[in-house]
């Protein structure tokens, strides 16, 4: 009998405590993919490393390797790196030699290519464990294969490999997880299909990074020290932030497909940036709690535009991609090798604080770093040279949690030690001494309190080791890893033509990929002209003949992130002329998508807005709740409302859900917001209207043969949209033309038809509701960008 034979030589090496005591069950561990690289270079290592931890803990082990290669060679491979396999500096040669002998006997490769095959293998698995007269504890399987094998792979452990009902079933996943949110959603429902959540394990080699796995431990063992600076008004920045030397020669196929923020921003430093910035839960060592705090971390992001990042490619990347996926010479590509991000988060705790994601290729150093960088308020009279580091509160003060390489080396947590003597477990991380000449950040390493981990252990072997243990907070849930894609592929959509800016790689590139934030926004510092990878574009310049008027009323065009700046300027001045004269502002804001930009901007901007003496209107309404994401209220306070100060009682939402139901007649919402309208807005004529216009001439939620709100007394109603949510609360077209001025903001190529036709027709609201927009006493202004005017 094989595996008892195993047991009583450890036993006598003296690893095991009796055999006894074997009695927690058997783990079968398959390794699929197990002649690739990932399992050459980490897999296979962290497995045996799991063998040694784990040889006395009362489990036993089979180690079944499989890939699509034939039986013959494939064992060849696949024990050729068993071989190889080392122990770590503190083991014993003698008990190394043994579990390694060990772990290869241990060791098997099958051929899993076919149903049969899998079916095969759960037989062999049953019948050894039968005649060994083990209890099967579990099994995991290790998908080390590319992601669209996922599928069929699932369908046959599903099917004919599931352990017995009583053993737990581990099924371990690589990146990528998708390419945006719609993969992701498509790849996360074909495994739900077979596997429960409980069962998955989505491996972020990251979390295995002892740096980045310390970071919850630590916040938890200081929570005396973080708890009263862990906020807005203590914390300056957090730089998060994964550089590399080398570039992607040789990986152009999967590059092109992802570039740098799909391959590290979204799930390597975005995994990092939620252990800084959830909610502690009260006990960080029970896995549903952290992931629930790390979900609502992601409900708490602000999202993303494309001015929210600077991007990069290294010169030689082109002619890389061209030689290896044989493409044309002129062929350009739009792939990004670098991305710096700026993230803010609208949770009261981190408000204001800019988190900047920033990782590339062919840049000057290899190195990895959390840095959470502390305001400093004192003036030191003293002069800098007789400035003592732990005294001092005008050096920097800072928390470092070091990933890697760079100067250091190693794994290490540097917090300034005019910050606080940090609480660190003494069985893994041990106080470092000496290296005084080095610097980190500017400041000599004496300058911290250094922490680096008493044994280096691989990122895969923590993995995998969580892995065996259960602990689910180590890895992607299905939940979290939608709400990051969620969170990233605005980001991405709108970024996918954007320009690059070129650089040369390595120290060459000085200081060109260097960027600042301003307003929200990031841009690069380095302003002058840089080869850019830009499709010739058309310029505001070539359109100065355009015409300064349409249907009889100003025109103002321009390419949309111009309009939305002139627009944005014009409703400031606007506000600050009314305030001026009357004392307050009332202004009525419509849903839909073509606002959120300008949103983006008042927000982002506008800091000489005066919204104290602003009042907030909404123009229409969909009959949803107000938390619901459809509600144009929703998207008015997560873009704009949020970020300004209003006072709470001059925003005005629609009342469209009273006594727990939703635009109901009875209910008399409608009449509820005629009044106060009258009550707060003088003649009910409020200072400013922000009107879009649909595809099919519907303004507001005035659609084409509406039965109301197009004419008559009643001031707001409620209508049928010929899309879900069909129902909705307007205000009516007579109530806008009292305004005093009508901005009309129309954007993009999708509306280049309507506008054209608008440009043809006279007064039809029944037909084009926006043609009966026409301020009995007020001014209307038309913004329309080059897309729709022009195609």
């Amino acid at each position: 009998k094989m595996l008892r034979r195993v047991l009583c030589t450890v036993l006598f090496m003296g690893a095991l405590p009796s055999l006894a005591e074997v009695s927690q069950g058997h783990i079968s561990v398959v390794l699929l993919g197990a002649t690739g690289d990932l399992a050459k270079k980490y897999l296979w290592q962290g497995l045996f490393q799991l063998y040694m931890d784990q040889v006395s803990s009362g489990h036993s082990f089979t180690f079944h390797g499989a890939a699509l290669t034939a039986l013959e060679p494939g064992q060849r491979l696949m024990f050729d790196v068993l071989k190889k396999l080392g122990c770590p500096p503190d083991e014993s040669p003698n008990r190394c030699a043994v579990l390694k002998d060990q772990f290869l006997k241990l060791s098997q490769y099958h051929q899993l290519k076919t149903a049969e095959n899998y079916t095969v293998l759960n037989r062999e698995i049953e019948t050894l464990l039968r005649q060994e007269g083990l209890k099967e504890a579990g099994r995991i399987f290790y998908f080390s294969v590319p992601p669209f094998a996922y599928t069929e792979i699932a369908r046959h452990i599903n099917s004919s490999c599931r352990p017995p009902p009583g053993a737990w079933l581990r099924v371990v996943l690589e990146k990528p997880f998708g390419h945006d949110l719609e993969s992701a959603q498509q790849l996360a429902a074909d495994l739900t299909s077979f596997f429960r959540e409980e069962e998955m394990y989505r491996v972020d080699h990251y979390l295995g990074k002892q740096a980045v796995a310390h970071i919850l431990p630590f916040r938890d063992q200081n929570r005396q020290f973080l708890d009263p600076i862990w906020n807005r008004h203590h914390v300056e920045r957090v730089e998060i932030v994964l550089k590399e030397t080398v570039d992607a020669k040789g990986r152009t196929s999967f590059y092109e497909q992802y570039g740098v923020i799909r391959d590290v921003l979204q799930n390597h430093l975005t995994e990092a940036l939620m252990f800084l910035t959830m909610e502690l839960p009260a006990n960080v060592s029970r896995a549903e709690e952290v992931l629930q705090c790390k979900l609502q971390a992601f409900q708490s992001l602000r999202g993303l535009d494309k001015n929210s990042a600077v991007l990069g490619q290294y010169q030689a990347y082109a002619s890389q991609v061209q030689e290896e996926l044989q493409k044309a010479q002129d062929y350009i590509s739009t792939t990004p090798t670098f991305a710096g991000v700026l993230i803010h988060s609208n949770n009261l705790r981190w408000e204001g604080v800019p988190f900047l994601l920033t990782s590339g290729k062919a840049l000057d150093e290899r190195v990895g770093y959390v840095r959470v960088l502390f305001k400093n308020r004192a003036y030191c009279t003293q002069s800098e040279t007789l400035r003592d580091a732990e005294h001092s509160q005008c050096k920097a003060k800072q928390i470092v949690f070091y990933i890697g390489h760079g100067a250091l080396n190693t794994p290490a947590v540097l917090v300034s030690r005019n910050l606080f003597r940090p609480v660190m477990p003494e069985g893994s991380w041990r106080e470092a001494v000496g290296q005084s000449d080095l610097h980190i950040f500017g400041q000599p390493l004496s300058d911290y309190y250094v922490y680096s981990p008493v044994k280096e252990r691989d990122a895969y072997s923590v993995l995998i080791s969580n892995i065996y243990h259960g602990r689910k907070d180590f890895f992607i849930t299905t939940e979290n890893l939608l709400a990051s894609w969620a969170f990233w592929t605005p980001l991405l959509d709108s970024i996918s033509h954007q320009p690059l800016r070129l650089y040369p790689g390595g120290v060459e590139n000085q200081h060109l990929l260097d960027f600042e934030m301003e307003s929200g926004e990031v841009a690069f510092t380095l302003a002058e002209a840089v080869e850019l990878l830009n499709p010739n574009r058309l310029m505001p310049s070539d359109y100065r003949t355009i015409q300064s008027k349409f249907r009889q009323s100003p025109l103002v065009s321009a390419w949309s992130e111009d309009l939305i700046s002139q627009l944005a300027s014009d409703i400031e001045k606007t506000a600050s002329r009314t305030v001026a004269r009357s004392g307050q502002f009332h202004l009525a804001l419509s849903g839909g998508s073509s606002p959120v930009v300008l949103f983006q901007r008042l927000a982002r901007h506008h800091y000489a807005f005066p919204w104290k003496h602003t009042h907030i209107w909404l123009v229409d309404e969909r009959c949803v709740p107000l938390t619901d994401t459809e509600s144009n209220f929703f998207s008015l306070h997560s873009h704009l409302l949020q970020s300004v100060r209003v006072p709470y009682f001059n925003v005005h939402p629609m009342p469209v859900h009273l006594n727990q139901r939703l635009c109901v007649e009875e209910d008399r919402g409608t009449e509820l917001y005629a009044k106060e309208i009258v009550a707060l807005v003088a003649n009910a004529s409020f200072d400013l209207v922000l009107l879009g216009v649909g595809t099919d001439g519907h303004t507001a939620s005035l659609f084409p043969q509406s039965e109301n709100g197009l004419e008559g007394a009643q001031t707001v109603v409620l209508t049928e949209s010929p899309v879900k949510p069909h129902q909705r609360m307007s205000l009516s077209l007579p109530l806008i033309n009292k305004a005093r001025r009508v901005f009309v903001l129309v954007l993009g190529k999708g509306k280049h038809d309507i506008t054209i036709l608008l440009s043809r027709v006279g007064h039809e609201p029944r037909k084009w509701p926006i043609s009966g927009v026409s301020p009995s006493s007020g001014q209307l202004v038309w913004y329309v960008d080059y897309e729709a005017l022009l195609g």
